[in-house]
């Protein structure tokens, strides 16, 4: 059995899922996701409940046996006057930092796995088993399905402009930063350079900015009817746009990595965090970073 925990929100929460997928998929095992972080949460929400993922959630009991390992009285006695924090199991792995590194990929089986995984890598050899759990369950309703026709009768590009709590929360400030205007006007004017008349698709938290900062021509659409729970009706829209300029985040990547287009072309930001961090094989070889 691989248990993954699931952690942060849509695009995080795909990362996990793709990677414990593929590693259950290599010991031909049952994959289980703990979702319990999310119980007594007021941020972030479950999220993969709307795709075709298989949705088997791992029992306290379970988690339990994978994460704290068996330990006389005395051996917890001693170990808490030696340690502030509490003794983990061998079977769990914490993974610290999002960058690629292939010895994940040789783990065993019956592991439980903390961590975010933010490298196609990881799955890339079931990458058509990822793709196809990705697909919503349900059918599309009509204003979806309308913008739907839109984007795949033009030469449709995503944009997505993520602010909200890149530059409202001081821990995200640190550690993301945001894409500023240059990056966003830099993208406009390149991709306008590579294809004939694009018609752009405007994702984003704040609206009121995008419109007054980044010059698009007048027929851009700006998609915000669907709101926050459901995040993944808008990343089916983007994944159906044939060119992309994504945020520092991990929604727009995954609207750009499911889009089918086979001459896509991707633009992300050649800045991934504010901090300064390993970001090896987090981007696909063939995206375009400015």
């Amino acid at each position: 059995m691989i248990i993954v925990e699931l952690k942060g929100g849509l695009g995080n929460q795909m990362f996990q899922y793709a990677f414990a997928r593929n590693l259950a998929h290599i010991h031909n095992t049952t994959l289980k996701t703990d979702i319990s972080g999310y119980a007594c949460s007021s941020g972030m929400p479950y999220a993969l409940s709307p795709f075709n993922v298989q949705e088997n959630f791992a029992t306290p009991d379970e988690i339990q046996s994978f994460t704290t390992p068996k330990q006389t009285a005395a051996g917890k006695w001693i170990h808490s006057l030696l340690h502030n924090h509490p003794k983990k199991a061998k079977s769990y792995i914490r993974v610290k930092y999002p960058h690629f590194n292939p010895k994940y990929l040789k783990l065993p089986d019956n592991v439980y796995l903390s961590g975010y995984f933010q490298s196609e890598k990881y799955f890339i050899n079931i990458a058509d088993i990822i793709r196809n759990e990705f697909k919503i369950k349900t059918e599309m309703d009509s204003r979806n399905g309308n913008i739907a026709e839109t984007i795949q009768n033009s030469q449709s590009v995503s944009i997505h402009i993520r602010r909200g709590d890149y530059i409202t929360n001081p821990k995200a400030i640190q550690t993301h930063g945001v894409c500023g205007l240059d990056y966003y006007n830099r993208c406009v004017e390149q991709i306008s350079l590579k294809i004939k008349s694009p018609r752009f698709f405007v994702f984003s938290d704040d609206f009121d900015w995008s419109r007054k900062n980044i010059k698009l021509p007048n027929d851009a659409i700006y998609i915000g009817h669907n709101g926050p729970n459901e995040a993944y009706k808008d990343l089916q829209l983007m994944s159906f746009c044939k060119y992309h300029i994504t945020a520092n985040s991990t929604f727009s990547w995954w609207g750009a990595w499911l889009a089918a287009y086979k001459d896509k072309i991707v633009f992300v930001p050649k800045k991934w965090f504010a901090k300064n961090m390993n970001t090896e094989g987090m981007m696909p070889d063939n995206w375009i970073k400015v």
